[in-house]
């Protein structure tokens, strides 16, 4: 990794398929330890069941509520300042269950590539 100062750019701001907006703040080559991405998900709206393979997962929730699913652990509320931690391929979603937009940092070790995402909506969970 080489020092660095990265500016956040809203306009950078992309919609997925797992029915969230991303915005990737840190995730280079030349920092393979981790990424660090500011997760939106509008309110009312369930992320798809999803895993990644070789990388865990860890959401900062900043802004808003939401009911997150990990694993086997039953559904449970989250706040601003909660912090979820997600082991590799380890089922998830999340759920804003607010009035406003749920955000959170996804920071993800090793860094996260979409080639380890697995969409498990379709699958039996």
């Amino acid at each position: 990794m080489k020092e660095a100062i990265k500016l956040q750019n809203s306009c950078n701001e992309f919609y997925t398929p797992e029915r969230c907006y991303i915005t990737e703040l840190s995730n280079t080559p030349d920092d393979r330890d981790a990424s660090i991405a500011r997760a939106r998900v509008e309110p009312g709206v369930t992320t798809r069941w999803h895993r990644l393979r070789e990388t865990a997962e860890r959401y900062y929730i900043l802004n808003g509520r939401g009911r997150v699913e990990v694993g086997k652990l039953p559904p449970q509320e989250v706040h601003a300042g909660d912090c979820i931690l997600v082991p590799a391929m380890c089922r998830q979603r999340i759920t804003n269950i607010g009035s406003e937009d749920l955000v959170f940092l996804a920071i993800c070790t090793p860094r996260f590539s979409s080639n380890l995402y697995e969409d498990l909506e379709d699958s039996p969970v």
